[in-house]
């Protein structure tokens, strides 16, 4: 535990500037491993950590997945849950919130700081940007949207971003903003056609959808869309989805999702 505490607290203290960030060129780690709020399990770190995302890149995977919620003072910060603490995140300023710490020691992330460790450095590791639903209705949300985009294009690192959500009024907003970024529906309740008449060129589905609407694997593929399936932990389903030929797989278990796509190779 100290170690982590120790490795946490580095890895925040070390947040680099703009001025450090490495940008181009871009060339994507040539796997289908992305790494659920980031690579957290093996090591003990805290899901959604700036040492999860850290240990994405260090392993080579070519995404790294990460939640984005809004404050009460419309702060950009990085957790799953609605509640963090206790706290309800929406009706909870960033200065109240960090107070807290993660379990490694460091503090609350924001996602200009986020942002700015994932593009360190790093021209191998997509930053999958979940934008989690709001619960303070539409006009918070496409406020939420808006904040983000214009956040990752101030940083300039549009070229790292992979857009999801549950949220379909979040996803055709960011089309309306960023039309050529990539972007993947989460939720799992619209068909392909529809995702490709609506501009999304991806769908991120939970495995069990696929299970369910197995045609939806060849309607995706004929249509160029972009596959995606979670959260996938098992073994035998890794092996399923990769002979299926999904473009990428989104697991707790990146290591292991490695070694298995480097035996296909």
């Amino acid at each position: 535990m100290k170690q982590w505490i120790v490795f946490g607290m580095a890895a925040w203290m070390a947040m680099p500037t703009m001025a450090q960030v490495k940008q181009k060129p871009m060339k994507f780690a040539n796997n289908n491993v992305v790494a659920h709020r980031g690579a957290f399990k093996a090591n003990g770190f805290p899901e959604n950590s700036i040492a999860s995302l850290q240990e994405a890149i260090r392993l080579g995977c070519t995404g790294s997945e990460f939640d984005v919620r809004m404050t009460a003072d419309d702060s950009l910060i990085i957790n799953h849950d609605e509640h963090y603490n206790k706290l309800l995140i929406e009706e909870t300023t960033y200065t109240a919130l960090q107070q807290f710490t993660l379990s490694n020691g460091e503090k609350l992330p924001t996602l200009r700081e986020y942002l700015l460790t994932g593009m360190k450095a790093n021209n191998k590791t997509r930053l999958v940007l979940e934008i989690k639903p709001s619960g303070m209705g539409k006009e918070r949300a496409v406020k939420i949207v808006d904040a983000v985009v214009a956040l990752v294009q101030s940083l300039q690192a549009e070229e790292y971003i992979v857009y999801i959500s549950f949220d379909y009024n979040m996803m055709l907003r960011l089309k309306q903003l960023v039309p050529h970024a990539p972007m993947q529906y989460l939720e799992g309740d619209k068909s392909p056609g529809q995702l490709k008449a609506d501009g999304i060129m991806g769908l991120d589905y939970h495995f069990s959808v696929f299970e369910k609407h197995p045609e939806w694997i060849a309607e995706a593929k004929k249509l160029g869309l972009v596959l995606n399936a979670w959260t996938v932990n098992a073994a035998t389903k890794m092996d399923e989805l990769m002979q299926q030929g999904f473009d990428f797989i989104t697991t707790n278990e990146p290591e292991l999702l490695l070694k298995k796509s480097k035996q296909r190779k």
